[in-house]
């Protein structure tokens, strides 16, 4: 039951923001909704998707994962680096310096080094699915930008090296607030020192 609803979640969560890579289909919605209605709806439709993929995944892990592989204990560690500089590539695709503009798409370069890191240190049926369709999502999407006119993003100003440095510490502190108590508070998981 579990997977099935994550499944769902995914489903919706990745299928709304795989509309706006359709800019066509994404502009007639946008006609026939108004531009209100249609935030509403993607941020309705994503948030719905989201809860799915939270309840779905506590479930399935509740439940008893199914193990597919199991990754060497190193790997653990070698997630735990990788998601410094992915959180920071987060925070700099909203604090705009050189780090964006050398990437064009720090987020999705965050979102697919945050997948490919947890697909190294989880190898259940759930996870694997799980990290697998957000690195495929990122992946298609990065593709997609290539193709289109339009940047893909609202236009936030872009700094210089002072956001870098900004983007840096507010991805520092994020990555320890994930790892001390997001990650053990809401997933159930320690990550430091365990």
């Amino acid at each position: 039951m579990g997977l099935s609803v994550m499944i769902l979640g995914l489903v919706l969560f990745l299928g709304v923001h795989l509309l706006t890579t359709r800019r066509e289909l994404r502009a007639r919605f946008v006609v026939s909704m108004g531009e209100g209605g249609y935030k509403g709806f993607y941020s309705l439709v994503s948030l719905a998707g989201l809860g799915f993929v939270v309840w779905g995944f506590a479930h399935y892990r509740s439940a008893g994962m199914i193990n597919v592989w199991y990754p060497p204990a190193a790997f653990r560690h070698i997630t735990e680096a990788l998601m410094l500089p992915a959180v920071i590539l987060v925070a700099a695709s909203y604090i705009r310096g050189r780090i964006y503009t050398t990437l064009k798409h720090p987020m999705l370069a965050g979102v697919k080094l945050w997948a490919a890191a947890h697909l190294l240190a989880n190898g259940d049926l759930g996870s694997i699915i799980l990290f697998g369709a957000f690195l495929a999502w990122a992946v298609f999407d990065r593709i997609s930008l290539k193709r289109r006119t339009d940047a893909g993003a609202p236009p936030i100003p872009i700094g210089g090296v002072g956001n870098d440095l900004i983007a840096v510490v507010v991805g520092i502190v994020a990555y320890l607030a994930l790892g001390f108590v997001f990650h053990p508070v809401v997933i159930g998981v320690p990550v430091f020192g365990a």
